[in-house]
């Protein structure tokens, strides 16, 4: 790994990058640093937000500017007024110890008059939205005839906001000698227009793969009724104690009424859209950033250029129609190093862009499975413990009030105490999970329902008798817990982690009375069959055996006595979980063994009393 300064960057910004924390280049900067240092050289650098690009176009723009000269000698465009803020304060601390260079940044919703004095001052470095920069040129104040740099950030994003005849005239007015930077995270056919019309024999820089989502995001999906959206959200957020997201509304109606929701039920969360005021966003921003806000509910244009730190996840409530907003939106966690997670609620309908985006981005989506009640409560319990338990005691300062507070509460003993905090910091949580309403996972026969009455009742039989014919290359096996033993999708999915070692596909999962049925890959069907036989709950033996052998098939034969069970129970209703799930040691669901399905009456008091 190379250094900044065997980069090539000059002593004076190395010394306040260093202050700033830098200390090794990232590999977007290691590329484009050394090649925009260069004279005449055009570059594409397709990489995902969060990769250092700033920095990567900033440090040798900075370091070509002549202080001496007061002429406009580089321009930077953004998106969004958030985003040309952000790049410009990032400008200036890269530049604060060269005397004499400034940055200034222009932007719509601000005053004009301000931004032309600054201009007839004389400021070397411009970073500007496109229309803002357009109205300035116009009145003959912003003047690029000596502009040497021009960088284009976040390109793709301006051109999905309708700025391409704003760029076209932009670029028509700067010196055709010079070079052109494009930053984008997806590549595009309008990119490539740009590129073909005004860059000149340019390099493509790519940090990870064309139309590539960020590596360091898993990317996951919960399939719901599309009623059922805002309870599946809910169970979300609550099983994160600690999430810190932003949650993508499809319009500016939906993200307002999904924060107004939150806000209710108690959530500290806020909504950013087109309908605020500037003043407005910009607060709800500022509260965001610095933490004092943890769910921030907003569309894709308010969200451009939300450059925030730390997002531990971006939650789509519902995915976009653009594969590359789904992308944009993505970049925004996993960054620095850190993992993040992308979180998708979808119905039925929308599954099949979950297809169309992995084939995009080059990446699988996992099925989830949304956390049962007595899961979330436990997590919340255990936050309540920990804040409890890191709390700092000032004995000085509360040494006063001791003795009336212990007068108060001599009467409670110990444990009174702890469960009246405990029902004051949790009772929320107990109150709704008490009786929350269920969420039903959409059956995957109703995806089938275009191909008429005949295969809805034959599939309708094959549920009522407990059959049905597994995915290709999977094979169907039987397994003696059902419902009524409060064994559910993610107890099977348990149970196989804890007694299979290594990798182990789960798919179909149905559910019945007194038996269930999971199919696994072929090849590693006699593998858990063999694993599984030693397997107990409790004192209760487990019997999994093969669907075809306890009688599934037309030609059955004789059932053994679990074979009989399953056939005596297997007139009851049961649920369909068609998910893909991976049964992977170690996986989210690995640790989950200790968690069981709660009955609709279960009293969650007597739970946490144990």
């Amino acid at each position: 790994m190379k250094t900044f300064e065997e980069l090539g960057v000059c002593e004076e910004i190395r010394r306040a990058i260093s202050e700033m924390g830098y200390v090794n280049p990232m590999p977007v900067q290691e590329e484009v640093i050394p090649y925009l240092l260069g004279v005449g050289n055009d570059v594409i650098a397709l990489a995902q937000t969060g990769t250092g690009k700033t920095a990567a176009f900033g440090l040798p723009i900075l370091q070509k500017v002549n202080p001496e000269s007061r002429a406009t000698q580089a321009i930077i465009l953004s998106p969004t007024r958030e985003l040309c803020l952000q790049i410009a304060d990032d400008l200036k601390e890269y530049a604060r110890y060269i005397d004499g260079l400034h940055v200034l940044a222009v932007y719509g919703g601000s005053s004009i008059e301000s931004q032309i004095r600054s201009l007839r001052r004389g400021v070397q470095v411009i970073v500007a939205t496109p229309g803002r920069l357009i109205d300035l040129m116009n009145r003959g104040v912003a003047r690029l005839e000596h502009v040497e740099n021009v960088v284009l950030d976040e390109a793709d994003e301006m051109l999905n906001m309708g700025f391409s005849e704003s760029i076209d005239a932009i670029l028509a007015g700067v010196p055709a000698e010079r070079n052109t930077l494009l930053f984008s995270a997806t590549m595009g056919k309008e990119i490539e227009r740009i590129a073909l019309t005004y860059l000149h024999d340019h390099k493509e820089i790519v940090v990870g793969s064309r139309n590539e989502g960020a590596e360091n995001v898993n990317h996951t999906y919960y399939l719901v009724h599309a009623r059922d959206k805002y309870l599946a959200l809910k169970r979300i957020v609550d099983y994160y104690p600690r999430i810190y997201a932003i949650i993508f509304c499809r319009t500016r109606m939906e993200t307002q009424e999904v924060a107004d929701l939150l806000i209710r039920d108690g959530y500290n969360a806020e909504a950013l859209h087109g309908d605020l005021s500037q003043a407005q966003r910009d607060l709800t921003m500022q509260k965001f950033r610095q933490h004092r806000t943890q769910l921030l509910v907003a569309t894709d244009v308010a969200a451009r250029g939300l450059d925030v730190e730390d997002l531990t996840h971006v939650i789509n409530y519902g995915l976009p129609d653009d594969v590359e907003n789904y992308t944009h939106r993505s970049g925004r966690t996993g960054r620095a190093g850190k993992r993040g997670t992308s979180i998708s609620i979808i119905h039925l309908k929308e599954k099949h862009k979950v297809r169309v985006i992995e084939k995009t981005i080059g990446k699988q989506f996992e099925a989830g499975v949304l956390p049962e009640p007595k899961e979330i409560c436990t997590k919340q319990l255990y936050r309540v413990i920990d804040e409890l338990e890191r709390t700092e005691v000032d004995d000085n300062q509360i040494a006063p009030f001791l003795p009336e507070v212990y007068r108060k509460l001599e009467w409670l003993s110990k444990e009174d105490v702890i469960k009246r905090v405990v029902s004051r910091e949790f009772g929320r949580f107990l109150q709704y999970y008490a009786s929350a309403p269920e969420i039903q996972q959409p059956k995957a026969g109703r995806e089938r329902a275009d191909k008429g009455d005949s295969t809805r009742k034959s599939t309708a039989r094959q549920h009522r008798n407990g059959s049905h014919q597994p995915e290709p290359g999977y094979a169907r096996l039987f397994i003696n817990f059902g419902k009524r033993d409060n064994f559910y999708a993610r107890e099977i999915i348990n149970l196989v982690n804890r007694y299979v070692k290594g990798n182990v596909d789960i798919g179909r999962i149905d559910l019945t009375a007194n038996c269930s049925f999971f199919e696994v890959p072929e090849a590693d069907a006699e593998y858990v069959m063999r694993k599984m036989a030693k397997a107990k709950v409790g004192d209760r033996r487990v019997v999994v055996d093969s669907a075809d052998r306890q009688g599934e098939s037309a030609d059955r034969q004789r059932p053994n006595r679990a074979a009989r069970r399953a056939e005596r129970f297997g007139g009851q209703r049961h649920e369909d979980y068609s998910q893909r799930k991976g049964g992977r040691k170690g996986g989210r669901y690995a640790d989950a063994d200790q968690f069981e399905k709660p009955g609709r009456d279960n009293d969650w008091h007597q739970f946490f009393d144990k």
